[in-house]
């Protein structure tokens, strides 16, 4: 699976003008599923996203993790990680799971962190969404967890 985590003071995603997840400060997680992910693929990366260090401690140094300051993860899925422009200027996106893949993979991560974060939001699956972000820091850290991890 591939991510974009961003340590944000506020983000929320629209869908159709209307306002379906937000949080204050916390996450924005954009995830996509690739070919060949399972369960396993999204089970490491929740663990390595909660534990991630990137919000700051008492001396400003960046210490403590998502679930250390009780932030909220605002989870947005994009099977556009997964464009591939080596072979000319229109990208490619063959290296995404299938929709109906992508959607189970999404809705498991999404069920996971529910289960053991408290304040968890998502945007909606394949749907036309704009996402407001205040980038805090700013702290922008891809991740990937190849489908055979």
């Amino acid at each position: 699976m591939i991510s974009v985590i961003q340590r944000v003071s506020q983000a929320q995603v629209r869908v159709g003008g209307e306002v379906i997840g937000e949080i204050g400060a916390g996450l924005l997680v954009l995830l996509c599923a690739e070919r060949g992910d399972a369960q396993a693929q999204a089970d490491k990366l929740l663990a390595k996203i909660l534990k991630l260090r990137i919000f700051s401690d008492d001396a400003g140094k960046m210490n403590r993790s998502v679930q250390d300051t009780g932030g909220g993860l605002l989870l947005v899925s994009q099977f556009t990680l997964a464009a591939d422009v080596s072979g000319g200027n229109r990208p490619s996106f063959t290296g995404a799971a299938l929709p109906e893949d992508g959607r189970h993979l999404y809705d498991y991560f999404v069920a996971q962190a529910r289960s053991v974060h408290p304040k968890v939001e998502t945007g909606q699956f394949a749907a036309d969404m704009q996402v407001h972000l205040v980038n805090d820091g700013p702290v922008t850290i891809p991740l990937h967890i190849p489908p055979d991890a």
